[in-house]
């Protein structure tokens, strides 16, 4: 992992239960499976598992060449798509991931901007700013408020599912699209499974949790956000590349509808996006996922995973090479 990483992730009380669970090397830090270091090709030589996080180099055929008895990879973060290649899965080494921990932060914050974006948070902030003045709520905002509105989930994926879990206390109706879905799984979620224009057109707000893939790019264009209903919110916290930005911001700079983007593409806008100023906006810097004191969790979900391939138990978050290519 980068060196930014590990100071981030890997507190005291983590590096503790590691070196209880495994002999660990806590000063080698590898950023570079092919650099000229000699402590750290004996290391590696040696290594049954690896302990990864953001910035990990990608482990090609090249870089296990140093690693024959390496079994296992646990990564304390989200996608392994950066470092996991199609050599590891071919020398049969198994992989677990914390995704799952790291979406809880992502639904924590979804749920926050879905119950805020149904309360007019943005639009009552402005004119309660600009005015100054007591503002009747019952002419200013008449359809105001969560109960029975309809939310709509794009995408059933770890986010997805913990979204609507979350919002099970809530008097909502949910729908949600996601091609890998069946009726029976949609129920049990709660929801409604519809296809993704039903649910563009039906939903008060609209929350994007599909990964990033060819076929999802653009997922939300300047068709489909046109069929959004007036006064309507987006949020994407997935990758910025699923919504069609420029189509986006034309929506948007006419007020028709609002949006909480803590994804866009490019990921940092230019300095003249409009995006920066619009009041029916709320843009975040990637802030979504876990960062600060969230960012323990990560190591005690790795740890934990090595505590079980220790014991000889299989993983609890487990990688699946024939489901990867569904995932972000």
């Amino acid at each position: 992992m980068s060196g930014e990483t590990r100071d981030a992730i890997l507190r005291p009380a983590a590096l503790d239960r590691l070196a209880r669970v495994a002999e660990v090397q806590p000063a080698l830090l590898v950023t570079d499976f092919g650099a000229d270091d000699p402590a750290q090709r004996a290391a590696l030589s040696e290594a049954e598992a690896l302990f990864t996080g953001w910035g990990c180099p990608p482990l090609d055929a090249c870089a296990l060449e140093a690693m024959p008895r390496l079994r296992t990879v646990v990564h304390a973060a989200g996608s392994v798509k950066h470092h996991i290649t199609q050599d590891v899965w071919d020398r049969g080494i198994t992989v677990s991931t914390a995704a799952t921990a790291n979406a809880l932060p992502v639904a924590e914050y979804t749920v926050a901007a879905i119950l805020f974006a149904n309360k007019n948070v943005l639009e009552s902030a402005r004119l309660y700013r600009e005015s100054r003045s007591r503002v009747n709520l019952l002419t200013a905002f008449p359809a105001i408020g969560n109960y029975r509105r309809t939310v709509g989930i794009v995408g059933a994926s770890r986010i997805g599912r913990r979204v609507a879990e979350l919002l099970r206390p809530f008097d909502l109706r949910l729908l949600v699209h996601d091609p890998y879905l069946d009726e029976e799984s949609a129920q049990a979620l709660g929801a409604e499974r519809t296809d993704l224009d039903t649910l563009a057109r039906q939903s008060d707000v609209v929350t994007i949790h599909a990964p990033e893939l060819p076929q999802t790019r653009h997922l939300f264009d300047a068709g489909r956000l046109a069929l959004m209903r007036d006064g309507a919110t987006l949020i994407n916290t997935a990758r910025g590349s699923l919504v069609e930005t420029d189509a986006l911001v034309k929506e948007l700079v006419t007020g028709r509808i609002d949006a909480v983007l803590d994804h866009t593409d490019p990921e940092v806008l230019p300095t003249d996006s409009p995006l920066y100023e619009l009041p029916n906006v709320l843009l975040t810097p990637h802030i979504a996922g876990s960062q600060g004191g969230e960012l323990h969790r990560l190591a005690d979900a790795a740890v934990d995973e090595l505590e079980r391939y220790a014991q000889g138990l299989p993983f609890a978050h487990a990688v699946d090479p024939r489901t990867l290519h569904q995932q972000a």
